[in-house]
């Protein structure tokens, strides 16, 4: 150990006032002489073990402890508690130490806790998001299926002109209707899907909609308006257009 490794285990001693004699004024010449490294090991360690008591939680002796404890330390010889002064200047600074080497450790521990708890949340909002998704599928092939209990309900396939997504509108000029979407990419950041009916004199939009990671959406559709011949969906900005602009992703014959 060189000297001032010496002068910084001193340091730890004197924060928590374990320090004296010979050893309190040379180390207090030393702050004197504008020591900023043993100053700086001062001020944390007193800073670690105010925020240690203050976290923890408080504990009082009985009196007969404290009672025995001062007639064993008026019973030992002066010469032996000179002889163990040096021992207990470094019993000191060991506990010091370790109690700094506990804060720190506490810390990764709460921060590698902290991320997991935080890994956690969000595979859960996931899987809650993923469920809510099923949820509503479920609901809407439901209601699909009821649907068809109408002879007056249509199927309508839509298909991709250029990839594997593909479509079934359950359309009722009456009730409405549910659109089914599988394989379809989810919309790039700021856009959406838009549905179209179509066979007016244009094409009227009939709401916006996004799809899952999996390729899945559906899309309630409410009556109204001219009986629609055919749908279409468009990739559009994300709160929609009254009038299609962008490419046609999924069509009917």
């Amino acid at each position: 150990m060189n000297d001032h490794e010496t002068w910084e285990t001193l340091a730890a001693v004197y924060a928590v006032g374990a320090l004296d004699g010979e050893d309190l004024a040379r180390f207090e010449a030393h702050l004197a002489e504008g020591c900023d490294r043993c100053e700086a090991i001062v001020r944390e360690s007193r800073e670690t073990l105010v925020r240690t008591v203050l976290a923890a939680s408080r504990a009082v002796p009985p009196p007969e402890a404290k009672a025995a404890l001062q007639a064993r330390i008026a019973a030992i010889p002066p010469s032996a508690r000179a002889a163990r002064r040096g021992w207990l200047t470094w019993a000191a600074a060991t506990a010091a130490v370790v109690a700094l080497a506990v804060m720190l450790a506490s810390g990764v521990v709460a921060s590698r806790y902290e991320a997991r708890l935080g890994q956690i949340a969000r595979e859960a909002a996931r899987e809650r998001e993923r469920l809510q998704r099923a949820e509503e599928t479920l609901r809407t092939q439901v209601a699909a299926l009821e649907l068809l209990r109408d002879p007056a309900t249509r199927v309508i396939e839509l298909r991709s002109p250029s990839g594997p997504a593909a479509a079934r509108m359950i359309w009722n000029d009456n009730a409405g209707g549910h659109l089914l979407v599988a394989n379809l990419p989810p919309a790039p950041e700021g856009k959406a899907y838009e549905l179209w009916a179509l066979g007016g004199a244009a094409p009227r939009p009939l709401g916006v909609f996004q799809a899952a990671p999996d390729g899945r959406a559906v899309q309630k559709v409410e009556p109204g308006g001219e009986a629609p011949r055919g749908f279409a969906v468009t990739l559009e900005p994300a709160q929609g257009v009254p009038a299609p602009t962008g490419p046609i992703v999924l069509a009917s014959k």
